[in-house]
């Protein structure tokens, strides 16, 4: 299993994130506040255009003290790197951390990837909704709570657009909604500091509308 064997100590070894307008300024100052001792695999979604020449990769790389790739199918997920899913693809997960990217269908590449990470990686995965428009990643965000996984979402004054974190708030399965400053020193504690992921957790209200394993397919 690959979180077992990438990280046998630390709480999380997989972290998803989301975003659309206004996320590639996000990922740079989430970026730029990571360590280069960040010990989890890093998955990123940004909801972008398809292009023959993806600029994204290299405008992430600026800020980052971690080295930033594009995904490619059948890639490994590897500890301390920030994977870029590439435009018009989502990605899915083995439990060995494996990539198999799929072509995608509408505007949702986080659901399908969040509920594939959830299978794959159960409570050893974290993940964040940030700015943008539209609902991407609510539903993922109940696969991921439902596998005993955890989530984050930007809080909406620090969201140029605020669709998806507020989709996702309104699942009742985000953890903490933090502005993004602080929510980039979340990333640090809760993934790095022994103990901070048991301190910071918060039972889900009974109206949250969680997708429990068996359902995530």
């Amino acid at each position: 299993m690959f979180a077992a064997a990438q990280s046998p100590t630390g709480a999380f070894d997989v972290v998803c994130m989301t975003a659309s307008l206004g996320g590639v300024s996000a990922y740079r100052e989430i970026l730029a506040a990571l360590p280069d001792s960040f010990p989890a695999a890093l998955v990123l979604v940004q909801h972008r255009p398809v292009r023959q020449v993806d600029s994204l990769v290299k405008v992430l790389q600026y800020r980052s003290a971690l080295p930033v790739r594009l995904l490619h199918d059948t890639d490994q997920l590897t500890s301390g790197v920030v994977h870029v899913v590439p435009a018009g693809s989502w990605a899915a997960f083995s439990p060995e951390g494996a990539v198999t990217l799929h072509p995608l269908d509408g505007h949702c590449a986080a659901d399908p990837m969040f509920a594939s990470a959830a299978t794959a990686f159960g409570p050893r995965l974290l993940v964040a909704v940030l700015t943008g428009r539209q609902q991407d990643g609510a539903l993922g965000v109940r696969h991921v709570r439902g596998a005993g996984g955890r989530a984050l979402a930007q809080d909406l004054a620090t969201s140029e657009a605020s669709g998806m974190p507020s989709a996702a708030m309104a699942t009742g399965c985000i953890d903490f909604v933090l502005p993004l400053p602080v929510l980039a020193h979340a990333l640090v504690s809760l993934v790095m500091v022994p103990g901070a992921a048991g301190m910071m957790r918060v039972s889900l209200p009974p109206w949250a509308a969680v997708i429990p394993p068996a359902m995530a397919t």
